[in-house]
């Protein structure tokens, strides 16, 4: 290899390790783009009543502001006084369990483990307390960086939703002359398929919500629609969402009755099987053309690469990276890729790839 290619080659190296090491940072840009995109769904519906842009940006996030604003006050009031609650009946709940408890070793006879009691919890809190210390700092620094990351998010998404075009055109200039315009067309599929997987994760939640919602108004659990938004919402997240959307539910419902519990439990599992193995793949397959075993690979690799944020922009990363493949490589290398003549005329061209003379 020539000079020039030697560092051809270690200039592509240094930037995939740059890339590399502000995964996270490009991450955030990410997500940004995608709420920016998701918003822009609206804004663009508005423009066609007749809005002006300018206007439709406004209204546009002043009515996310006020669902947003709704949904926290629907949910945290009445769950915050039920935790306090449950705090308070805590201490009455181990003391029936101890009474259980001795009760079953009159009556069996049976050496059964020592229940310890509310004092000796205390003792063990006592013990470990600079745990407890080191623990709380820890989560402390980690939401105080949650929060700027979130804050980040939050200004970037303005950024790109007021006006998104100077980002674009900078990003299209990164490549040859001769193929930015193909690259607006594969951006602008690109949005096409983000706005496809944003319809299909909101007809995903009003499912899992309103099933929720139905489920436990038969079994008369309090806080009925408080639990069923909240259900929708943590189905944003796949595999762990579903999961933390029937903490809640089944503790409350202990409150009331302890069967409600196993039934709740029951419910919430049967709803995320009609949704897992019904829902998604129908609406995701028709919305975004995923496969379900790509769906779950993607899902898997996204989260070991960039944490519990990576699994959330799983599909969206799919989505994207799916439509980059399709377009650039398959339609615009691979199925263009013919076998050279072998006439001495043509020889010449024989190692020419044929995106290099795309108009």
């Amino acid at each position: 290899m020539k000079l020039g290619q030697w560092l051809a080659l270690l200039a592509i190296v240094a930037v995939f390790y740059i890339v590399w090491q502000l995964r996270q940072l490009l991450l955030l840009v990410f997500t940004a783009i995608v709420l920016a995109t998701a918003i822009n769904q609206l804004v663009r519906f508005l423009q066609r009543l007749g809005l002006k842009r300018g206007m439709a940006v406004t209204f546009s996030l002043g009515l996310v502001l006020a669902l947003l604003v709704g949904v926290i006050w629907l949910i945290v009031p009445p769950f915050i006084a039920q935790f306090q609650e449950l705090i308070t009946l805590a201490p009455l709940a181990l003391e029936q369990i101890e009474r259980g408890t001795e009760w079953l070793r009159e009556r069996s006879g049976e050496l059964l483990p020592e229940f310890p009691g509310i004092d000796a919890l205390l003792q063990q809190i006592q013990i470990q307390r600079m745990t407890l210390l080191q623990r709380a700092f820890a989560f402390f620094s980690d939401s105080i960086s949650a929060l700027l990351e979130l804050l980040l998010v939050l200004v970037l998404t303005l950024m790109f939703l007021i006006d998104p075009k100077p980002y674009r055109q900078t990003f299209v200039r990164c490549f040859p002359g001769f193929y930015r315009r193909r690259v607006q067309q594969i951006l602008s599929r690109c949005a096409e398929g983000l706005g496809n997987w944003t319809i299909g994760a909101l007809i995903e939640m009003v499912f899992i919500a309103v099933l929720s919602g139905i489920g436990l108004w038969l079994l008369q659990v309090p806080l009925v629609l408080a639990h069923a938004v909240l259900a929708g919402l943590l189905n944003f997240i796949p595999n762990i969402g579903p999961t933390l959307s029937a903490v809640l539910p089944m503790a409350i419902a202990l409150l009331d009755a302890p069967w409600k519990t196993i039934a709740v439990l029951i419910l919430y599992v049967v709803i995320q099987n009609v949704e897992s193995y019904w829902l998604t793949p129908t609406v995701m397959a028709k919305q975004v053309a995923l496969l379900p075993a790509i769906t779950l690979i993607s899902q898997i690799f996204f989260a070991s690469l960039f944490g519990p944020l990576g699994l959330v922009m799983a599909i969206p990363l799919t989505v994207v990276m799916k439509t980059w493949i399709e377009e650039a490589l398959f339609k615009d290398i691979l199925d263009r890729w013919r076998k050279p003549p072998t006439n001495r005329k043509n020889r010449k061209k024989r190692h020419t790839l044929p995106f290099l003379h795309l108009k």
